[in-house]
Parts: structure tokens; C-alpha cells; sequence
């Protein structure tokens, strides 16, 4: 009876030291490398930036703006970047390319994508109005999604995607080279402000809606190298709530927030950057609803151009639903 005691008292108390220990802590001394494309990808990351700078995150990030996604995933091939706010297909890809090298964590953007035209030479108040016509729209992404929106819709549009980048397409809209063209924002907001006739005709996130209405236009989204995930599962979810309250704070505090997306490189023009933000549809959405909010948009993406999320659509294992 002694013995059953003395075992049953040391029970309770592992029981109740494995109570009292809480979530794991963090190793705040491991270095994080984060890479952000510029633009709206990154806006939502501006204020965990400007906290890391001022020594007030929780973690040991290191943290660099890119212009190019192709250089983010060359970073996270090589392991030299832990984490990374990438376009929703190159997230898709790259899990292909890397056969489950990287981990979904989180949504960060819905669509930022608009019909921008000139008032003065047309009049487009819906998807049907352009049948027959030509629509600008930068290569790869906007045009895969452009081109899937029409088909879906029924609309037959020819979609010329010959700038290949946006910055460029903006240039030539705002110069009046051409009429009409899909663009991202902060893009929009520039060509406007360049020519006064110019405005934004459509919304493709509320069209998507109405033509993919089990669907949701998801273009942002942060990953982490797979190995990362698996060796500190503590930092991760560390960096998510951080990251959560970054996205928060740019959402409720746009005037302050687009300051620090001028300050940490995330974007050249605060004023700009203000003004787009509440056509950006920043968001912070994980895990189920991550899951199947992102699914949803790539299985449209697969059945319109598989190539743009490297041929296949990605395994469970993709994404990353915590401790």
C-alpha cells in the first residue's frame, strides 16, 4: 500500500508539473530570416519590421525587402531565408518544386487586382461589357487569373499580357498608350494619380466572388522552409502572432502604418501607400479556414493553368496548422 501511495504521489506530481509548464519558450537568441517582396505582399509585415528594429519583437529576425520573387525562392532553396511572404502561386509551386520543402503558414492578401480605364474613352461597368475587346494584363499571375475570371464567366475576351511587368503596363496606361488593363495596387493608385481620366472600372475580389463563389481570390501568403517548421515549431507560431498583430495594426492604423512600410523599405511612398491600402484587402487567415480558402483558389488555378502552381495542385502537408 506504501509503495501504490508513493508511486501515485509522484504521478500527480509530474501531472502537475506538465500542467504548470505551459507552451514551449522561445529561443529568442536564433537568428529568423525573413524575406518580403515590396508592395502589397509586404505591407502587412511593416509594423513586426519596425518593432524588430526598435528591439520590441520576440524573436531574433533578420529581415529584407525583395523586388523579385524569384530571388525569395532561390533564398529559401539555398536555406538562407526561413520564412518568406510570397504570391499565393509561387507558393504552390515552389512546395512542388522542392517536393514538400515548404510549409503554407498563413493568407496575408486577397485580391488586389482592378480593371483601370480610361473614362474618357470607355465606359465598363461589368465583365460582359468587355466582350470582344483586348485587356492589358501583366504576364503570369494577373493574366492566368484575368483569363480564368472571363472563361468562367462566359466572357470572351483576349487578354494580351505582352507587359510583362506591372510597373511597366502602369506606365503605358497612365501614358495613354492604352485604354484598358488589369493592374494591382499599389499600381492603381499611382496610374490614377499620373492621369486624371483613369479610373478603377472592376473589382476582380468581388467579381470572383460572384463567378467562384466557393472560391475566394487569394493572392499573398507567408511559407517557412519545411525543416525550419519541424526544427522550431515554437518560433513559428511566436512569429504568427506577431505577424497577426502586424497585419491588425496596418489595417486599424493606416496613416502610422504607411509610414512604417516607407521606413522599412516595403514600399518608396507612404502617401501612396495610405491610399491604397483599403483597396490592398489585407488579411491573416490560418489554419482550416487557410487551408480551405487556399485550396478553393488553387483548384481554379489548376483547371485554368496548371503550370502557374507548378503542374499540381499541393499535398496535406502543405499547410501548417500549429503545435
Amino acid at each position: 500500500m506504501k509503495r501504490l501511495i508513493t508511486i501515485l504521489l509522484a504521478l500527480c506530481v509530474c501531472l502537475s508539473a506538465c500542467a504548470c509548464a505551459g507552451p514551449a519558450e522561445v529561443d529568442r537568441d536564433l537568428a529568423v530570416n525573413v524575406m518580403v517582396l515590396n508592395g502589397t505582399t509586404g505591407f502587412g509585415m511593416a509594423k513586426l519590421m519596425a518593432d524588430s528594429d526598435a528591439g520590441e519583437a520576440s524573436l531574433n529576425y533578420s529581415f529584407s525587402v525583395e523586388t523579385d520573387a524569384s530571388s525569395v525562392t532561390a533564398a529559401l532553396l539555398s536555406g538562407t531565408c526561413d520564412i518568406a511572404a510570397l504570391p499565393t502561386n509561387a507558393a504552390a509551386a515552389m512546395y512542388n518544386k522542392t517536393e514538400g520543402g515548404v510549409r503554407l503558414l498563413a493568407l496575408n492578401t486577397l485580391g488586389v487586382l482592378y480593371l483601370v480605364v480610361n473614362g474618357e474613352a470607355l465606359e465598363i461597368q461589368s465583365l460582359d461589357d468587355l466582350a470582344g475587346m483586348t485587356v492589358y494584363a501583366p504576364a503570369q499571375n494577373p493574366a492566368f487569373l484575368f483569363q480564368a475570371l472571363c472563361g468562367a464567366a462566359g466572357v470572351d475576351v483576349t487578354v494580351d499580357d505582352s507587359y510583362a511587368q506591372p510597373a511597366d503596363l502602369r506606365t503605358a496606361l497612365a501614358a495613354g498608350e492604352v485604354d484598358m488593363a488589369v493592374l494591382p495596387e499599389p499600381m492603381v493608385t499611382i496610374a490614377c494619380a499620373a492621369n486624371e481620366a483613369l479610373v478603377p472600372a472592376l473589382d476582380l475580389t468581388a467579381l470572383w466572388q460572384q463567378v467562384y463563389p466557393e472560391s475566394s481570390l487569394v493572392q499573398g501568403c507567408v511559407v517557412a522552409r519545411t525543416q525550419f517548421v519541424q526544427d522550431h515549431p515554437a518560433e513559428i507560431d511566436a512569429f504568427l502572432e506577431e505577424y497577426g498583430a502586424s497585419i491588425a495594426y496596418v489595417q486599424q492604423e493606416p496613416e502610422e502604418a504607411a509610414k512604417l512600410i516607407e521606413q522599412t523599405g516595403v514600399f518608396t511612398n507612404a502617401a501612396v501607400a495610405e491610399k491604397a491600402l483599403p483597396r490592398c484587402n489585407l488579411c491573416f487567415i490560418t489554419g482550416e479556414e487557410m487551408r480551405h480558402t487556399m485550396d478553393g483558389f488553387l483548384q481554379v488555378l489548376y483547371g485554368t493553368a496548371p503550370e502557374s502552381i507548378g503542374g499540381a495542385a499541393p499535398g496535406e502537408d502543405f499547410y501548417y496548422e500549429g503545435q
